[in-house]
């Protein structure tokens, strides 16, 4: 049976089982509950600090824009009490000096304000162009022939390969993805050997697709950031990278590790705020995660699941801040919104690398994870919200909000949570009188859904939360089913996709959500800048795009 206060998290079902033939119970009514993880609903429970934050986010620098126009207004009330004569009588002699004094105050201050909104407003960062790694045909493997290698390797017993088959099977993935051939090798496959020779594949094949499609120079790069959460050798990735593509001294570069699969939009967001520390320049992002070095051998089943998931990929992002470059750019940058709930001890622990009993190194998953994930992406949207909805979903969002505070619908889903799981069922069954959580419809803030896909469970769950379509979450099912888990990679993979397809028009807004270990929920905007036309070269979905939509992502 679910803990108490699990209405929101977990779906119940009970089933009739008949009369109990024998025992103390006999001739009693017989039950059985059936309880399917979820995640929370996402509007259920909302926190108004969390709204407050995006609205601090949204005004931040809102005090300029509100005294400009007021001392405008000042200015140009006091100018137009004179003529034009007047005007020029009182600015060439020393009548009126009074006039004069305020005149001029006024104008000081609108100058130095404007000025100051200038200096404090961000600069445009562009996207100028991404790439994404394809590996070659031959580390290609369906599903079946996964297991089959796994079997061969020895590593496992028949009940760890009969899991995986499970996992697999309903995981979303198809059977196309790629993996390292080291994994299914009877030897070690998590040496720095393997993880160096995996990582030089993915990472310097994206960048010289990137480098290729840009036309820059290794050399004319001033900013360099790498995340990568399980590989983390020394010298560092970024140090690899710069060795290999001979990069210049003076170069800012950082490597991020242990971040999870959010970590690409942390990595944009430092490279935004490099940026703004040294204008005209551009930075290069590169995100992956090395498949070989996290491979699990041993046999417990939390630490199993990473393996069924993850799969070899990497990103690589030409970001800039000159102007010259806004003509060649994709995209802007309009937003990044990050959500940590590291305080809280289970979400810590919710994804979490260590060794099992045998002294194998894996990553643990917690059975809680969709529980955990859920109150990380609700506190996010919830503080994204406020700086892309349009106005009319915000108003209809508050005022359901503060009629169901006033009717006591809040009250009554807290105090529920001390109620029993049975009665929790009941209390919260339809009623006609009870007002209904308002979900806001973010298909009016955005065109295009880049959600990390993560497992098909979790795509499925948020697309129930948030309202979506198949068609929104399309771009991130066809991930999964045709590259697996890449990590924080996953979500450019799905930019690739909407490109391939030819969906991106002239001032459509993206938005990416990533979410992983820490527990940690990341969202970044994107605004398009021009039509983007299908690619005839340099997008990993060229030679299966036409495939896509199969009628498996919806099932």
């Amino acid at each position: 049976m679910a803990s108490t206060g699990e209405h929101h998290l977990l779906s119940t079902e009970i089933v009739n089982r008949g009369i109990e033939p024998s025992g103390p119970d006999a001739g009693a009514m017989t039950f059985s509950v059936r309880v399917r993880r979820r995640l929370p609903n996402f509007v259920q429970s909302v926190k108004l600090k969390y709204v407050k934050l995006g609205y601090h986010y949204l005004t931040k620098h809102g005090i300029y824009l509100a005294v400009a126009p007021v001392v405008f207004l000042l200015f140009g009330a006091e100018v137009k009490r004179f003529g034009r004569k007047e005007l020029w009588h009182m600015l060439s002699n020393s009548t009126g000096g009074y006039d004069l004094v305020i005149v001029l105050a006024l104008f000081t201050l609108l100058t130095f304000t404007l000025t100051l909104y200038i200096f404090a407003r961000s600069r445009s960062i562009y996207l100028v162009d991404f790439a994404c790694f394809k590996p070659d045909d031959d580390l290609k493997v369906t599903k079946e022939e996964f297991i089959e290698l796994a079997r061969k390797s020895g590593k496992f017993d028949e009940a760890s390969l009969e899991f995986q088959k499970r996992i697999l099977e309903s995981s979303g993935i198809g059977d196309e993805t790629y993996v390292p051939k080291s994994i299914m090798s009877t030897e070690k496959t998590s040496t720095m050997k393997e993880g160096r020779a995996e990582a030089s594949m993915v990472i310097f094949g994206a960048l010289d697709e990137l480098f290729e499609k840009t036309q820059i120079r290794p050399k004319d790069v001033g900013i360099l950031v790498v995340n990568c959460s399980i590989f983390n050798p020394t010298p560092s990735l970024s140090a690899m990278i710069i060795n290999h593509y001979k990069m210049r001294g003076n170069i800012l570069s950082f490597n991020l590790g242990g971040m999870g699969c959010s970590a690409g939009i942390i990595a944009v967001d430092l490279a935004r705020d490099m940026l703004q520390a040294n204008p005209n320049n551009v930075a290069v992002v590169v995100s992956t995660e090395m498949v070989a070095y996290n491979w699990y051998p041993g046999r417990d089943r939390s630490m199993l699941i990473p393996n069924c998931f993850f799969r070899m990929g990497c990103s690589a992002l030409l970001i800039s801040n000159r102007r010259r470059d806004y003509r060649r750019a994709k995209y802007t940058l309009e937003h990044i919104v990050r959500t940590h709930k590291g305080a809280d001890i289970a979400s810590f622990r919710s994804v979490y690398q260590e060794e099992d009993e045998h002294k194998f190194k894996g990553l643990k998953i917690s059975k809680e994870i969709m529980e955990i994930g859920g109150e990380a992406i609700k506190t996010n949207i919830t503080t994204l919200s406020p700086l892309v909805l349009p106005f009319s979903e915000q108003m209809f969002f508050f005022s359901n909000l503060i009629k169901r505070y006033f009717s006591g619908t809040t009250t009554s889903e807290k105090s529920s949570h001390r109620l029993p799981p049975v009665q929790q069922i009941s209390q919260f069954e339809p009623s006609s009188s009870a007002t209904k959580p308002y979900i806001p419809d973010y298909r009016l803030a955005f065109e295009h859904f880049c959600i990390h896909a993560a497992s098909k469970t979790a795509l499925n769950e948020l697309e129930r939360n948030l309202g979506l379509s198949d068609k929104n979450m399309e771009a991130s099912r066809a991930t999964l089913h045709r590259f697996g888990n890449t990590s924080s990679s996953s979500i450019w993979y799905e930019l690739a996709y909407q490109e391939a397809k030819g969906r991106v028009k002239r001032g459509d807004r993206v938005w990416q959500l990533a979410f992983g270990s820490g527990f940690k929920c990341n969202s970044a905007v994107w605004k398009s800048i021009r039509r983007i036309e299908p690619p005839a070269t340099g997008n990993p979905w060229l030679d299966c795009i036409d495939r896509y939509p199969a009628e498996a992502l919806s099932s």
